[in-house]
């Protein structure tokens, strides 16, 4: 059988990496509580940081725009503000001058003020990465997509988790992450394995 195409590919379109050298980096829930110091480890967070601190300092020594999210939960709660939970993962952090935007549910736009930073950026181009591929991520990607944004979704600067699958048995993180890339790609972004698959 012949491999299936995305819908772009149907449509005669395809959705080309933006390069660093004319987006913003945007960074979702790089967050403590995801690490081994949280309540919810993600399947290759550690990579994932490290990744994540890269794509920061080649954007920083090109200086381009960068916008942080973190996600802002309940007292007691996942990601409380309250505890050291809530807090950016130290490679990950954000440094003097670059945008923070808080967030409280899984799409980074609803009700917070990321539009309105991005535009301020003076790009529409997105390099994405961050915490949890098949949630905030997808979710954020999606709806950038539909905001006029040309979203590139760097893999190896996302991770997830294993799930439930309904049926007494779990969805293995890996394969969650994977699917999930490959549904995004499928319509609303670019999605490139790593750094080294930016165009120049």
């Amino acid at each position: 059988m012949p491999l299936p195409k995305t819908l772009l590919a149907l449509g005669g379109a395809e959705r080309s990496p933006s390069s660093l050298a004319n987006a913003a980096v945007l960074v979702i829930d790089a967050q403590r509580e995801y690490t081994a110091a949280g309540r919810l480890p993600l399947d290759g967070i550690d990579g994932a940081l490290e990744r994540i601190a890269a794509l920061l300092d080649a954007a920083r020594a090109q200086g381009r725009p960068i916008v942080h999210v973190a996600h802002r939960g309940k007292p007691g709660g996942l990601f409380d503000p309250e505890t050291s939970a809530f807090a950016f993962a130290g490679p990950a952090a954000p440094r003097e001058g670059e945008a923070v935007v808080i967030k409280t549910l899984p799409d980074s736009f609803v009700g917070s003020e990321l539009d309105a930073t991005l535009k301020k950026a003076g790009t529409t181009n997105l390099l994405v990465a961050g915490f949890m591929t098949h949630m905030c991520v997808s979710s954020t990607v999606r709806t950038s997509m539909g905001l006029g944004y040309a979203p590139t979704v760097i893999a190896d600067a996302c991770a997830t988790r294993d799930l439930p699958d309904g049926h007494g048995g779990r969805v293995a993180a890996r394969d969650l992450h994977r699917n999930e890339l490959a549904a995004l790609s499928d319509l609303f972004a670019a999605v490139i394995d790593d750094m080294g698959a930016l165009p120049a």
